[in-house]
């Protein structure tokens, strides 16, 4: 028989909904649905901006952070070119790379998790369009810190765009996370790709964000789809932005039910290294395809990397401590099987 699903942590969803207020814009944004919504969102553009302090010439809007991404790739990537990425990282860049034709350059991550810099220039040579980054990285939650980072940029060729994820910015409270709006006008072959979905919990609405120079801007917005960003989500970004201190709120209560998952676990005998993510990431050779089964039974939905790791989103306290339970009861079971 089928388990039942209570608590879905596997696609690093917020478990909050939308702010009351939130609602609400979406409301009176459902009642002008028969109208079309601007051609290009030059309104949501402006808005997005203004918040970033940048002016709108840096900023382009996309169906969500990963059509940001494909914007960007078709803007610079032709066949036969290729695109490196830390592997494993977020299952879209694959995907994206042979919708545009591109040859995949994965490269793997260090045993720690963390992005193999070196590594990755490396593997950069004349044919490479596109270098691929995770801050903090998606699944391990690991950070490039703010030299790192620095120093990176300055090794990559002006012929190769890096595109900086930044979806999980928001959850990273080190002291040395980059501020990589000072970094764009040194750079610019740099991409800053943020999205609405995860902090501000509109993943279904799909609102993402790039920041980069003007050149390359004004490149990627050739791509924008006419009439790809709807009302409903113009109205929810622009009232979440409104309700950011709201919001901020929300994502300290995930950032310390994040910190109590992992001490708790790490108390359990997993080995679970610090995260900068709404997730925390269970490696083998931790027992993590036990751990899954485990989970599933619960009626826990989890992201599983058969014999590589096991990613848990943050979910609320409830769904935190269903979780605590059942990979308490796996390690109980194990202990008691080799007593």
């Amino acid at each position: 028989m089928d388990i039942p699903v209570l608590h879905r942590l596997a696609l690093n969803e917020s478990p909050y909904p939308p702010l009351p207020s939130v609602r609400e814009a979406m409301r009176r944004a459902v009642a002008q649905a028969h109208r079309y919504p601007q051609f290009h969102p030059d309104d949501l553009t402006e808005r997005i901006a203004a918040w970033c302090r940048v002016t709108s010439d840096r900023v382009a809007v996309g169906s969500g952070s990963v059509g940001v991404a494909l914007q960007l790739l078709r803007a610079v990537v032709r066949p036969g070119d290729t695109v490196a990425y830390a592997w494993r990282t977020f299952d879209a860049y694959p995907l994206l790379a042979t919708m545009v034709g591109a040859e995949r350059v994965p490269v793997p991550l260090s045993p720690e998790g963390h992005q193999d810099l070196g590594s990755l220039l490396a593997a950069v040579d004349d044919r490479t369009r596109v270098v691929v980054l995770c801050n903090p990285h998606n699944p391990t939650g690991t950070l490039v810190a703010a030299d790192a980072l620095a120093g990176f940029l300055r090794q990559v060729p002006r012929h190769v765009t890096v595109l900086l994820d930044e979806a999980y910015i928001e959850f990273a409270r080190d002291t040395d996370v980059p501020d990589t709006l000072t970094l764009l006008d040194a750079h610019p072959n740099l991409l800053v790709l943020r999205t609405f979905s995860k902090a501000y919990g509109l993943a279904a609405l799909r609102v993402g964000y790039g920041l980069g120079a003007p050149d390359l801007v004004a490149r990627i917005r050739r791509q924008q789809l006419p009439f790809g960003i709807n009302a409903v989500a113009t109205a929810a970004v622009k009232a979440s932005l409104r309700a950011e201190s709201e919001l901020r709120m929300r994502v300290t209560t995930i950032v310390a039910e994040r910190e109590r998952l992992r001490h708790e676990l790490v108390s359990l005998g997993w080995c679970v290294r610090p995260g900068h993510t709404n997730s925390v990431w269970l490696a083998a050779p931790d027992p993590v395809d036990e751990g899954a089964a485990a989970l599933t039974g619960a009626g826990v939905q989890a992201r599983h990397y058969p014999g590589e790791g096991l990613r848990l989103t943050v979910g609320t306290r409830k769904a935190n401590d269903t979780v605590l339970t059942a990979l308490a009861g796996l390690r109980a079971h194990q202990s008691a099987s080799r007593a």
